[in-house]
């Protein structure tokens, strides 16, 4: 299947979106499905061409924290470092919301850069986007409060689902920010005293204002 969203990102070069539907596989996702581990060998490099995955990072004492989201035209640069480097992944890679992605071995990745300067300029593009995103992620945890953090992340989350009804438990919400789940319940109960939200069963809608 060809994505939309590839043909606009790789425009100025047909030939190179040719061989990247070529040489990569495409697979369908849903929610909550896991496509790439903590530990595990990176064999190929996740394009998404429809939906979105959202990137997580593991701490020793096994508590989870949101790193980024990867969006449809957009890969994942931590699996681009680990596999060029033929390391294992550092992260974890989860299907937030259903997802087309194209698989493309991890040789082809390197080929393709000394072939293609679009190539190049799409992983640079994309180091200077999550560098960004990674830099947001220090800032909020070391100047911002949970409730500032909490808050930014649903409207994030809103954004990119185009919605103000988020589907999600409390638990899923700790689990992203890193903390624990009464901490994110007893902020979200506080958000709604202060009209920001309102509570439903595993949803959240966000105020309009």
């Amino acid at each position: 299947m060809n994505s939309p969203v590839l043909s606009k990102e790789f425009s100025n070069s047909k030939d190179l979106l040719d061989k990247l539907y070529q040489n990569g596989i495409t697979k369908t996702y849903h929610e909550g499905d896991i496509i790439l581990d903590e530990n595990a060998s990176i064999r190929s490099i996740p394009i998404v061409m429809k939906g979105m995955i959202k990137v997580i990072r593991t701490e020793e004492d096994g508590r989870e924290i949101l790193l980024y989201y990867i969006k449809s035209g957009e890969s994942c640069i931590m699996s681009f470092l680990g596999g060029m480097h033929k390391e294992k992944s550092i992260v974890k890679a989860e299907v937030e919301e259903d997802a087309e992605i194209l698989f493309l071995p991890v040789d082809k990745v390197s080929l393709f850069i000394k072939q293609y300067p679009e190539w190049l300029d799409y992983i640079f593009r994309l180091y200077h986007k999550r560098f960004e995103e990674l830099l947001d992620i220090i800032n909020a945890i070391a100047f911002k409060k949970v409730d500032e953090r909490l808050l930014n992340l649903l409207y994030k989350k809103s954004a990119n689902l185009g919605s103000k009804t988020i589907i999600i438990t409390h638990e899923q919400l700790a689990n992203e920010l890193g903390t624990a789940r009464v901490v994110v319940s007893r902020l979200l109960k506080q958000l709604e005293d202060a009209g920001k939200l309102k509570l439903g069963r595993n949803k959240i809608i966000l105020s309009e204002n």
